[in-house]
């Protein structure tokens, strides 16, 4: 069927943009004559708003992109949550957000137990097997497996923090660290272990404590053989090798070869600790810090003697508690 301007309805599909936009274009016009045709005419003007609506529907129905008044090509977010509300432009990227509320996990990795909503997050995972890294800071050379992780650490070097907490104000590289350091002020601690029941704030400190368990170290230095729970803490094992030390303090120019202790160090320069106890309101510089705090309030005592069971509340003390009673 050929409707009145020329452009076959079942081929729109398979028409290009130029075409789409052209027939936007035509009942743009359309709608420009109609009313000035019934200008002065209430109820005629209404009857055309009514059938300008429809041809809107006819056009959502058909169009796949379309243009913004920034001239970029933007999708219509017609499908929405009924859990979040969230809107997307495709069915299929709504099927995949719906995993994120029932926990499925369909992709899941064939070295590890690793598992994920999407075969994009699969794909970046397998690099951690791989050792590939494609993305490169062009300030640093520092390479990453996901274009997403490169953002995130340009921001070191240019100093942005977009992500404020409404709490106490500190600000952040990425969404994830904001979310994560919210559950600092909640005290929410939603991944539990199902072996000991031991609860944490993030599902990747799960995943570590977890091989605490399995005795697992799948990321192996390929300079001295040792092996670690965790790629991040290979990479920074291999500085070792390397003497590299990319992050450096703006203050006295100390150089470290993990961010983590960079961003530790700056707090003596300005005093800052943003980790309070919710119970005597006293504040710590290092969440860990306030994690062992805690144990005060809690009476939690996690570390035991292995020939007197006597129980401590932080690995030092055990240690000291074994060089001076059991040597």
């Amino acid at each position: 069927m050929v409707r009145k301007k020329g452009i076959p309805v079942r081929n729109l599909r398979n028409n290009t943009l130029q075409i789409l936009t052209a027939r936007v274009e035509s009942l743009e016009r359309e709608e420009r004559e109609r009313i000035r045709a019934t200008e002065g005419n209430q109820q005629r003007q209404n009857n055309n708003n009514n059938n300008n609506n429809n041809n809107n529907i006819n056009i959502n129905n058909y169009i796949i992109i379309i243009n913004n008044n920034n001239g970029k090509r933007v999708r219509p977010k017609r499908h929405v949550c009924h859990v979040c509300d969230k809107a997307f432009a495709a069915p299929s990227a709504l099927d995949t957000h719906m995993l994120v509320h029932n926990g499925l996990k369909p992709f899941k990795c064939h070295v590890c137990d690793y598992a994920c909503t999407t075969s994009f997050g699969l794909t970046a995972h397998l690099r951690v097997h791989s050792g590939e890294k494609p993305f490169k800071c062009h300030v640093c050379e520092k390479a990453f497996t996901q274009s997403g992780h490169l953002t995130n650490h340009l921001r070191v070097h240019s100093g942005e923090k977009p992500f404020k907490c409404h709490v106490c104000e500190k600000a952040f590289t990425s969404s994830g660290n904001l979310t994560t350091h919210l559950r600092v002020h909640s005290g929410e601690k939603p991944f539990k272990c199902h072996v000991c029941e031991k609860a944490f704030s993030e599902s990747g400190h799960l995943t570590k404590h977890l091989r605490v368990h399995s005795g697992e170290k799948p990321y192996k230095c390929h300079v001295c053989e040792k092996a670690f729970s965790e790629s991040g803490s290979l990479t920074t094992h291999l500085r070792v090798h390397s003497g590299e030390k990319p992050y450096k303090c703006h203050v006295c120019e100390r150089a470290f070869s993990d961010s983590s202790d960079l961003t530790k160090h700056l707090r003596l320069h300005s005093g800052e600790k943003p980790y309070k106890c919710h119970v005597c309101d006293e504040a710590f510089a290092q969440s860990n810090n306030l994690t062992t705090h805690l144990r005060v309030h809690s009476g939690e005592k996690p570390y035991k003697c292995h020939v007197c069971e006597h129980a401590f509340t932080t690995s030092g003390n055990l240690k000291r508690h074994v060089n001076t009673r059991h040597k």
